[in-house]
């Protein structure tokens, strides 16, 4: 049976965004909900972009305190929209392969404007978020690059996530994930115990299954 069958999976990216403006809007999305009942897990996944250097790429950078602060505030709004701490992972960003984000970057007619050491400070400082605010942290810039490997093959350009990647980051998060769903209710009833004869009784109650 798959999770899918005791809750909905919602996805809310915007692409370029740092966390300063993440703070900003994440009010409005909260109150623009489908009315359903407080998530039950939530991913915050940020970093990429506040890291850049504020020399090269000024409007996307964001200054390391700073991001810490917005990621604090982001877990506050999130715990005051009634989503516990323990259903919470802020997500690092993953390193950065410097010569392929490099040709991208040439590509655009700039020069080099992120380096995998300063995605680090980020990275840190996002998980050290996660234990003062007593969340789990899922740590891909250190996972990556664990026992040196080449990571390069998990990012398609050197900075955004290759469906390897992406692989990669679910084999991770699901455990974390798993472990908050497991618990919840069926929608539905498991399709064995639907009544042949009567499968509305079974399927929206009203009477004896």
């Amino acid at each position: 049976m798959g999770e899918r069958e005791k809750c909905d999976v919602l996805n809310r990216g915007f692409s370029g965004y740092n966390t300063r403006w993440a703070n900003i809007i994440l009010p409005r999305l909260l109150r623009n909900g489908d009315g359903s009942d407080s998530p039950v897990a939530v991913t915050v996944f940020f970093g990429a972009n506040d890291s850049a250097l504020k020399d090269e790429n000024p409007k996307q950078h964001v200054p390391l305190a700073e991001f810490a602060a917005n990621l604090k505030s982001m877990v506050q709004q999130l715990r005051a929209a009634g989503v516990p701490a323990a259903g919470l992972v802020l997500i690092t960003p993953p390193p950065l392969c410097e010569a392929a984000w490099e040709q991208e970057c040439l590509r655009q007619g700039s020069k080099l404007n992120r380096l995998n050491a300063v995605v680090g400070e980020y990275a840190r400082a996002c998980v050290q978020v996660a234990q003062d605010c007593g969340t789990d942290a899922l740590d891909l810039w250190t996972l990556m690059q664990k026992d040196n490997q080449d990571f390069s093959s998990y990012l398609s350009d050197g900075l955004h996530l290759s469906p390897k990647g992406n692989e990669f980051v679910f084999s991770h998060l699901w455990p974390l994930i798993e472990k908050k769903v497991s618990s919840l209710p069926l929608r539905f009833p498991y399709w064995r115990d639907v009544a042949e004869a009567t499968p509305e009784r079974s399927l929206l109650g009203g009477g004896d299954q």
